[in-house]
């Protein structure tokens, strides 16, 4: 045992020694130069160190440096800066004037990938042959190797050109690379814009072999969270993992077996984009669920009351600018193109559950046309075929609407219409507006469409039971059924529609069922929430008994007048003056007869006179 100590004391001591003689022995300044020159051979970027080099043997053997820059060619600013540098070397290769840094260390770095930073070729560079290489610098015999970099605490700026900063903190990357040029990558960090806050973190598996030209990452363990103004209170948060592939040559970026979550939904798919003047997207994504209420933030709706308002409002908007702050800002549509098919086996929003969405849509540079937009809402069916223009100054959207057998109660719970209505309905029609969300179409949009309705009901309101019950009040001779609800059903209902900025129109209005025949016409205020309307209608079952009167009410359309609030409405019944005239028209009917058997009576000639001024 004493022997075994004894060795490996002595080992200890040669080892220190060795480390002493080589921090006496070889002067970490020597590199300097050597690896300014080395960098600017492999890359062209002009790496710059202030202060002198040292050795630091402790915990392992490195080379410390004071404040760093690294300068892009003909860049008018550094592309990275560091307060100071680590490069962790290996020992025995100095031992045969090989440098082989095994990590490169970086705290406190600020890395600017901007247009200032970026390389930029003197309009006189000579071009050299293709396939060149430049010469290896044999200056000292030295060789040079890098096979880790770690950069910690670190800031990273991004900005394209014509576009905001983006600033990312708390920058957190450990790259790994082996002989093969295969890295392995671990990233953190926190995106600050907006009033949002992004923390992000992943792993990679990175083939660089063919780097510049071709760039290959298998993306896993993805983690984020985006929390901020505009955003659900609780953020939006999940995970993934995918293939991604950057071609040099063709400025491409794709990906491939995205899997993706953010709350609740799942995204599947695979894209590219290639980098140009504007660039172009090519997509095609699968949702197995789209849960949008869990992703947008709830805004308060044109159509809802000042205290709901109030307490839907539970999400910190961002500032606006005044001059933009009434009207939407489309013009990132301008600077791209996209070609996307977009799939869904359930879409949620706004309380509506949808099934099998599909859609199709392109954007050629704010040009936005939706071939495809199309979904089931229950046992009913939408399409919602339009186009958005962007181009112009004040953008134009436009929407060919067709829906079949859809619940209405469920689209004015949606959009928050206080109508007590239900039925299946089935339309097919033309809108275009400004914008395209709720409160633009109540002010802003116009255009016509044609609804039918089966099995309607409007609750609140018997039109039956009303005029039945002002007929009995008028005349006790007639009597009618006795109904319990308060609710005026029909089996069928079309009307032609016209809307025009908040204005709608109900023209040729015509509906049918067992107990009642009406048609009309009216108006409804999308902003205020007011109707007016004229209904006739004719009550054609329900009375009891039988008589001259009672065929005469089944024969005659009573008119109605529906208006008012929405939440409480309004309505008047001419039946005194429909009972009037019917007596009125009795009575000339019996004097009339009257006449006719008493044509040579005196008084037949009064009579027809009498009628004559009825």
């Amino acid at each position: 045992m004493r022997r075994l100590l004894t060795t490996l004391m002595i080992l200890l001591v040669v080892i220190i020694a060795g480390l002493c003689a080589l921090v006496l022995l070889v002067n970490p300044n020597d590199f300097r130069d050597y690896m300014v020159r080395q960098v600017d051979a492999r890359s062209g970027y002009q790496l710059k160190l202030e202060g002198p080099l040292r050795w630091h043997v402790w915990p392992q053997l490195s080379i410390l440096s004071g404040r760093m820059t690294l300068t892009a060619p003909g860049a008018s600013q550094p592309m990275v800066t560091a307060e100071n540098m680590r490069l962790d070397v290996k020992l025995l290769p100095l031992l045969s004037h090989q440098l082989h840094v095994r990590q490169v260390m970086l705290k406190g770095a600020v890395v600017q990938l901007t247009p200032e930073s970026e390389a930029r070729r003197p309009k006189d560079a000579p071009i050299g042959p293709q396939g060149s290489v430049t010469p290896d610098d044999t200056d000292h015999g030295w060789s040079f190797n890098i096979s880790r970099l770690k950069v910690a605490d670190s800031v990273l700026v991004f900005q394209h050109e014509g576009d905001e900063q983006v600033t990312v903190r708390n920058l957190n990357l450990d790259m790994d690379q082996d002989e093969n040029r295969h890295a392995q990558v671990d990233f953190s960090a926190r995106v600050l814009r907006d009033q949002r806050t992004l923390d992000l973190s992943f792993n990679a598996a990175l083939n660089v072999a063919e780097y510049p030209e071709n760039l290959a990452a298998n993306v896993s363990n993805l983690q984020y969270q985006l929390q901020g103004a505009d955003l659900p209170p609780q953020g939006i948060a999940g995970q993934g993992a995918f293939n991604a592939n950057w071609q040099e040559g063709l400025k491409k970026l794709s990906f491939s077996e995205l899997q993706l979550s953010a709350n609740d939904s799942q995204l599947s798919g695979n894209g590219s984009v290639m980098l140009k003047k504007d660039p172009e997207w090519l997509l095609n994504l699968a949702f197995a669920k789209l849960n949008l209420e869990q992703l947008l933030a709830t805004q308060p709706s044109g159509a809802t009351p000042v205290a709901q308002q109030a307490q839907k409002q539970n999400v910190l908007p961002r500032p606006l600018i005044a001059d933009n702050a009434s009207t939407e800002d489309y013009s990132a549509l301008r600077g791209f193109k996209a070609q996307a098919t977009i799939s869904a086996q359930s879409v949620l929003w706004r309380g509506l559950n949808f099934t099998n969405v599909r859609a199709a849509l392109t954007n050629n540079s704010g040009l936005l046309t939706l071939s495809t937009l199309e979904g089931n809402l229950g046992t009913g069916h939408i399409s919602l075929p339009g186009s958005f223009n962007a181009k112009p100054q004040a953008a134009q959207a436009s929407f060919s609407p067709v829906i079949q057998n859809v619940e209405i109660s469920q689209i004015l719970k949606a959009f928050n219409y206080p109508i007590a209505l239900s039925g299946m309905l089935s339309m097919t029609g033309d809108f275009s507006g400004p914008q395209i969300d709720a409160a633009a179409f109540r002010q802003n949009w116009q255009g016509q469409a044609k609804v039918e309705m089966t099995n309607s009901r409007l609750e609140g309101m018997n039109f039956q039971q009303m005029i039945q019950q002002a007929v009995e009040r008028n005349n006790g001779s007639v009597k009618a059924q006795q109904f319990e609800e308060n609710a005026t059903k029909l089996e069928s209902f079309t009307t032609d529609v016209s809307l025009d900025h908040g204005k709608l129109v109900l023209n040729h209005m015509e509906g049918r069922s067992s107990m009642l025949a009406l048609n009309g016409q009216g108006t409804m205020d999308l902003v205020s929430e007011q109707c007016d309307t004229l209904f006739q209608v004719q009550v054609v079952n329900g009375w009891e008994g039988e008589g001259s009167l009672v065929e005469f009410l089944k024969s005659t359309p009573i008119p109605l007048r529906v208006y008012g609030s929405w939440q409480q409405l309004n309505y008047s019944l001419q039946v005194d003056q429909v009972l009037r005239k019917h007596l009125q028209e009795e009575a000339k009917r019996r004097l009339n007869d009257w006449a006719d058997r008493h044509k040579d009576s005196s008084k037949s000639k009064d009579v027809k006179e009498l009628l004559k001024k009825m």
